[in-house]
Formats: structure tokens, C-alpha cells, sequence
């Protein structure tokens, strides 16, 4: 067992109550994509376990700006973006979901804008994505892309084949970001959640993982702190 598996065992996965953030997330999609729904996952890309869990609840037809989309064996059909505008007619799915995608659009209204045609009324968009205000993304922010390149995967101990770090934008990354574009776009926020997990980015050295660790028990440890935290977990409603 490497150190980052025992230290994550050790002050997170041992706690009473722990869930690490995915399994967290499907839990929100859960509890707002009907039973049977025919669901959009915005970002689909490749094969993997939020696509998968997403399949159990409905079926899932997946889009993305990369062509990988195309070999995810969970969708019922997988479309490569074109300029942002989704290939499907008005009201065609009961829910929409993304999994860390928002960070990387560069047009937050016409995303919210094609979500919301999409959807029927009273469907659901939910979404996870980071939280500008974190230190993670303000660093994400202010740093070039090359950067990210660099250091991204090795800060949270990824393997070297893995797939490089998208471009970020965080066009829709604080709470009044996702209010004002959700307005926009005629959706209601009905959920707005931030919420901070293991330190995922201090996987790369100890000391590091120490650091992360005392800042989040600092901001889990009072509402006060709530906006430091690092993701958004968010369900928007389109109007009936």
C-alpha cells in the first residue's frame, strides 16, 4: 500500500460518516434525475465510472469537444460538440448532467442556454465543478496553461499516461457566476452546495498533504468558511 492509500485510510476513509466526493455527487444525481430518465451527460468523455453509474439510472447519451467520447461504451449515443451547440432537438431529455466540465467553458450562457433548451420543463441540470475562490483554482487561474501541464497529474499523484489537464476558464465558478448565467437561461437554482474532500492535489509529497489536510479541516469546520471550499456541487431547474 503506497503512503497516500494509508494516509487517505488513515484520515479520511476511517472517519464515521466519510464518503469520498464521486460517490457524493452520484448521490446528488440520484436524488434529482427521475427513475428511467433519458439524461445528457455534458463532458462525457472516454469510458468511465460516472458514465457507468449514470447508465443505472437511465439512458445516457453523451457529448464532448473530443472525439474519446465516442469509444465510452455507456452511452446510448455519443456526439462530438460543435461550437458548443448541443445536436439534439427542444425538450429531449429529463436531466443533464457534468462531471468537472463547467471550468473548462468558455461561454457560460450558451452552455446554460443549450442546457436549458434541451430539457424539459421542471428537468434538472447537475453539475460538479471547482470553485473559483479555492486555491487550487485561483493558482489554476493565474498560472499559464504550461503549467498546468507540468504540474497538474504530478500534484495529485496521477500516472504519467493519463490524460493531460484541459484548458480552465472559470467563466461560471463562484455562486453569483452560477445565479446570474442560471437566471439567464431561465433555470432556477435549486441547490447550491460547496463542499471540500481529501486533498486530492497534495498527493505528491507528504508535507504537502499535511498542508491541504489542516486547510480543510479548517474550512469544513464552520459554514463561516463555506465559500473557501473547493467544489460546487449545483442542480439547476429549468421553469415548467
Amino acid at each position: 500500500m503506497t503512503w497516500q492509500e494509508s494516509w487517505t485510510n488513515r484520515f479520511y476513509r476511517s472517519r464515521p460518516g466519510w464518503t469520498d466526493g464521486t460517490t457524493e455527487f452520484h448521490a446528488l444525481c440520484r436524488a434529482h434525475v427521475p427513475t428511467k430518465a433519458r439524461i445528457l451527460e455534458v463532458g462525457a468523455g472516454p469510458t468511465n465510472s460516472t458514465s457507468a453509474f449514470l447508465a443505472s439510472l437511465g439512458e445516457v447519451h453523451g457529448v464532448d469537444v473530443d472525439a474519446e467520447v465516442l469509444t465510452n461504451v455507456h452511452l446510448a449515443s455519443s456526439s462530438v460538440l460543435d461550437r458548443g451547440h448541443f445536436p439534439f432537438s427542444d425538450a429531449s431529455f429529463d436531466a443533464v448532467v457534468s462531471n468537472y466540465v463547467v471550468e473548462h467553458v468558455d461561454d457560460a450562457r450558451l452552455h446554460l442556454g443549450e442546457i436549458s433548451r434541451v430539457l424539459v420543463g421542471g428537468g434538472r441540470y447537475v453539475f460538479r465543478t471547482p470553485n473559483l475562490l479555492h486555491y487550487v483554482a485561483l493558482v489554476s487561474r493565474l498560472t499559464a496553461h504550461g503549467t498546468h501541464l507540468l504540474l497538474a497529474n504530478r500534484l495529485r499523484n496521477l500516472p504519467t499516461d493519463n490524460h493531460d489537464p484541459w484548458p480552465t476558464v472559470y467563466a461560471m465558478n463562484t455562486p453569483a457566476a452560477v445565479r446570474r448565467y442560471a437566471g439567464l437561461a431561465g433555470l432556477d437554482v435549486e441547490s447550491l452546495e460547496m463542499v471540500e474532500k481529501e486533498p486530492s492535489y497534495g498527493m505528491f509529497a507528504r508535507p504537502l498533504f499535511l498542508a491541504f489536510m489542516a486547510y480543510e479541516r479548517l474550512v469544513n469546520a464552520s459554514a463561516v468558511f463555506g465559500s473557501l471550499r473547493s467544489n460546487m456541487f449545483v442542480v439547476l431547474r429549468k421553469k415548467s
